[in-house]
């Protein structure tokens, strides 16, 4: 089986694999879109009927999210008092 690794677009098995997430996630999202207060959908393709995630996309989306060091860090920026 190829490593998603070496793939420039995954699949949604590989993409819920790779940023360790459910597939119902994915197609909700997708459904979805971004809407307030949901975390925002990954960027994905359509070829045909398939869909894709291309890795480089998802790599971006993932380092959008905010490092946090603490569940009581405020994730859009700066400590709570």
């Amino acid at each position: 089986m190829p490593t998603t690794t070496n793939k420039r677009a995954l699949s949604e098995i590989e993409t819920a694999e790779y940023i360790g997430m459910s597939r119902s996630f994915l197609r909700q999202s997708r459904m979805e879109g971004n809407r307030t207060n949901r975390t925002p959908a990954p960027p994905f393709i359509k070829i045909g009927r398939t869909v894709r995630y291309l890795k480089d996309d998802l790599d971006n989306w993932l380092n959008n999210f905010c490092r946090l060091e603490h569940l009581g860090q405020n994730p859009n920026g700066g400590d709570h008092a």
